[in-house]
């Protein structure tokens, strides 16, 4: 992936971010959260929230924090900037934090905080690592497989914070998108080889 790509990604989830904290600020609840949230839980039967369940795990830092090593040990290019990808997982629930904190908007359920999602920001971010990381997967069809997980993934892991009633939506896209926006930063902090280059 090009360094151009990445800024374009960065460019989209950041602008996204924004745009959904300026919302948060202004508006409360957007237009929208509460008829994607009342959909979402329509579906959530006992066999989908069970599943969903599982799938929130890979927000948790339990799994990440296993998940970030097995990175830096199956890529060579993590392990060449290994503190930044490090970094990075660091950055991304302090950042939650610090904005959680300055934009102050409750979860739908209780008085808690919940602008951006903790979960989803910290899958953004690791699985936006796996996607910039992917670049020296061999084989262009694994490669866009991977990627694809990846997204999916962090995807997953919003809707199962709407689904088990912790979050607004716009709670969880906003997580997604400031992870992948840290990891774009990680990725164009981080080259392994020139600017994003594959390595041969």
């Amino acid at each position: 992936m090009t360094s151009g790509r990445v800024r374009a990604v960065l460019a989209v989830a950041g602008g996204a971010f924004v745009v959904l904290a300026l919302a948060a600020i202004l508006l409360e609840t957007l237009p929208l959260d509460a008829a994607v949230r009342t959909t979402l839980l329509d579906w959530a039967s006992p066999p989908v929230l069970r599943m969903m369940r599982v799938i929130n795990y890979a927000g948790d830092w339990r799994v990440l924090l296993p998940g970030t090593l097995l990175l830096l040990a199956l890529s060579v290019r993590a392990r060449v900037r290994w503190w930044v990808w490090v970094a990075v997982m660091v950055a991304a629930p302090l950042a939650e934090w610090t904005i959680k904190h300055a934009i102050g908007r409750p979860r739908p359920e209780d008085l808690s905080l919940g602008f951006p999602s903790g979960h989803a920001t910290a899958a953004g971010a690791f699985f936006g690592a796996v996607l910039y990381l992917a670049e020296t997967i061999p084989g262009r069809g694994l490669r866009l497989a991977v990627r694809v997980a990846a997204l999916g993934g962090a995807l997953l892991v919003a809707v199962a914070r709407v689904m088990l009633r912790a979050h607004w939506p716009s709670d969880a896209l906003a997580g997604v998108a400031l992870g992948l926006a840290l990891a774009s930063v990680a990725a164009l902090v981080a080259p392994a080889q020139g600017p994003l280059s594959r390595e041969r």
